[in-house]
């Protein structure tokens, strides 16, 4: 940990989000900060613009190991491997690993939730952000809610103007968790499925980086944990401090939790139960929404929000852009943008939400990650499939390996997006669903999901 930032080397890799946030804080509190980038100058101009009023070197073209001399600490950006040489040149050296992430909760001056999970953080970020806003507004006037990490802007940015009375709400990544050795005040882990295997490899690398927010905890920290999910409950030995979980049903005994049961949400804590809300005042969709709602109850308890404000923030909340969001109907069938799916089992939590006949548009970039469970809901839910990208053919073989007694199937393939919309305008009739909920990442043609998400929305709008 360093606090003294004054006449540090810091190497800073990769020019994106959290890095150029990271760079101005470091450069702001002194460091000689070199912003190191295999993307050329020229893809590096808006970067550039962003931090021209600071005195930053930077090294683009490539990673030379010949910048770690002298280097005091090296950063890395969610997207960076570990598996980069320049990367593993600095571990050889002993050299510190940090990210924006382990440097805010180092300096953050006030208490801090962070969430993590395969699916459904951004989702319950934003809710339990509206939960706590909610709360203050009323008990504490005088402080801020402040909401970053993985969803929106890092909170490294913000952390200067934070006050000891606020809170801060963090979303956090696998690639963040990684090589952290800080973990919040109060860690949420959602579930644990298959996810960025292309990074991890193996799916004990990938839980043993989710389960770095609990293990850094102290006896004073508090623990949200799923117990429904096998791979989040082989980390209950891991909790140093409180624990409360969440799940479907009631647990067997009394520990402080949160359930659902006969269409309410309860919480159970301290030898006492509150009915908190009714499931059909949700405005999300899903059992895997519902999950994330009982995960924000659960850490809204061990926040001491009041009830009032837990239930005010749930019935106001109307979900996150890309998450299962309502485009518009069209054709008589309704069209929704779930491009945040960048994973087979995301896709299928999208279409267990749906009783209506589905068409469905999915593909996209490979994670490394199974289809075959994907392959034989898409028989069992899906009336017409509409594959794109890079991984059609991999989906398509995996349904060809998931033989279908459930309905007949139409499959199309297209080379893109734009193309798929097309045809799904084609397949389409009164009474259906058409989803995108691609299960692949969007790097084969698009930025990212949300560049993805709103081509989507943008196409379906224009559909005449």
């Amino acid at each position: 940990m360093m606090n003294e930032w004054t006449g540090k080397k810091v190497i800073m890799i990769g020019a994106a989000r959290q890095g150029l946030a990271l760079t101005r804080y470091l450069s702001e509190k002194g460091a000689h900060v070199v912003l190191n980038d295999r993307r050329s100058d020229d893809q590096l101009v808006e970067a550039k613009q962003e931090l021209s009023d600071l005195e930053v070197t930077w090294v683009t073209g490539a990673h030379p190991v010949e910048i770690l001399e002298g280097a005091d600490l090296v950063c890395i950006s969610g997207g960076v491997p570990l598996s980069l040489p320049l990367v593993e040149e600095a571990t050889h050296r002993n050299i510190p690993l940090s990210n924006d992430s382990q440097i805010f909760l180092e300096a953050a001056p006030c208490p801090v939730i962070g969430i993590t999970g395969s699916a459904g953080k951004t989702t319950t970020t934003a809710l339990v952000g509206e939960i706590a806003k909610k709360h203050f507004a009323i008990r504490k006037p005088e402080n801020t809610v402040w909401m970053g990490g993985n969803i929106g802007n890092p909170l490294i940015q913000d952390v200067d103007r934070m006050q000891e009375g606020d809170l801060a709400v963090m979303e956090l990544s696998s690639f963040q968790l990684e090589i952290m050795t800080r973990s919040p005040h109060i860690a949420a882990v959602l579930n644990l499925t298959p996810n960025h295997l292309d990074r991890h490899e193996t799916m004990s690398n990938y839980i043993s980086a989710k389960a770095h927010i609990l293990t850094h905890q102290t006896p004073e920290d508090i623990a949200i944990l799923n117990r429904d999910d096998p791979n989040v409950r082989e980390l209950f030995s891991e909790v140093k401090g409180k624990r409360l979980t969440f799940g479907i049903n009631p647990p067997y005994d009394k520990h402080d939790s949160t359930y659902y049961k006969r269409g309410k949400l309860f919480l159970q804590a301290s030898g006492q139960t509150a009915k908190i809300i009714k499931a059909d005042l949700i405005n999300l969709r899903g059992t895997h929404n519902l999950y994330n709602v009982l995960a924000a109850i659960a850490i809204s308890a061990a926040a001491t929000f009041s009830l009032q404000a837990i239930y005010d923030g749930i019935t106001s909340f109307e979900g996150v852009p890309h998450r299962l969001e309502f485009v518009r109907t069209w054709k008589g069938a309704d069209w929704y943008n779930d491009s945040i799916a960048t994973s087979p089992e995301r896709a299928i939590a999208a279409l267990e939400s749906f009783e209506q006949p589905i068409v469905l548009l999915a593909g996209g970039r490979d994670k490394n990650l199974p289809w075959e469970r994907l392959a034989s809901t898409i028989h069992k839910k899906v009336d017409h499939l509409v594959l794109f990208g890079e991984c059609a053919g991999l989906i398509e073989q995996a349904l060809g390996n998931t033989p279908s007694v459930e309905r007949p199937l139409t499959v199309d393939r297209c080379e893109g997006l734009a193309q798929a919309v097309e045809i799904a305008a084609q397949r389409v009739e009164p009474g259906d669903v058409v989803l995108l909920s691609p299960g692949g990442t969007s790097y084969d043609e698009f930025i990212d999901f949300e560049e993805r998400g709103k081509r989507f929305t943008q196409w379906v709008k224009e559909l005449t």
